[in-house]
């Protein structure tokens, strides 16, 4: 258990049946009235993010998530397949639990799946990912009218806004977070 006066930023909890993560919180201490702590949790299967006022003390379960390293294997439909490093075995996770990360997974990737007893949750992408371009055209030399930008399609099917002089065959760093363009590596 868990009081409210151990709230920290990134700290778990359940509550309601669903596993929420800390974001932001602050204690008030009203001139009357009894003292309370306001917070905003994100639901780590849903991804939501609610607002949430408890009592000052207020006592609720500290979730212990397990984060293990697995190996993308393959896709099959909706189920990503990802081997477990230390017992080798093999599980099936869907897009849904792995979220916005799909657009950035290739064959033979080490992420970190995140689960909760024996329940997957979701996958910690890294920062960033090295993809290669599979198709993009070719830029025109002193092209530059247009923001100097043009689309390329990834390795994965993601498609990201490049500067001109990319051309395909070229390995590019992508930002997880926002799906931007880093550098040409």
């Amino acid at each position: 258990m868990i009081s409210t006066s151990d709230f920290h930023t990134g700290i778990t909890v359940e509550l309601e049946g669903e596993i929420y993560t800390v974001l932001e919180f602050q204690h008030v201490k009203p001139g009357k009235g009894q003292a309370f702590v306001r917070s905003k949790l994100k639901n780590l299967r849903t991804g939501s993010i609610v607002d949430k006022t408890f009592r000052a003390g207020e006592k609720m379960v500290k979730a212990h998530l397990e984060r293990r390293e697995m190996e993308y294997l393959y896709r099959e439909d909706d189920s990503f397949y990802m081997m477990d490093m230390e017992t080798y075995e093999q599980n099936a996770i869907s897009s849904e639990q792995i979220g916005d990360g799909v657009k950035f997974l290739k064959e033979n990737d080490r992420i970190n799946v995140v689960t909760y007893g024996e329940k997957v949750i979701g996958i910690d992408m890294p920062a960033n990912v090295i993809l290669v371009v599979k198709e993009t055209e070719p830029g025109v030399k002193g092209d530059t009218a247009s923001g100097a930008t043009k689309p390329a399609t990834m390795e994965t099917g993601l498609v990201v806004q490049v500067p001109l002089f990319i051309n395909s065959g070229d390995k590019l760093k992508i930002d997880t977070r926002t799906g931007a363009y880093i550098e040409r590596v």
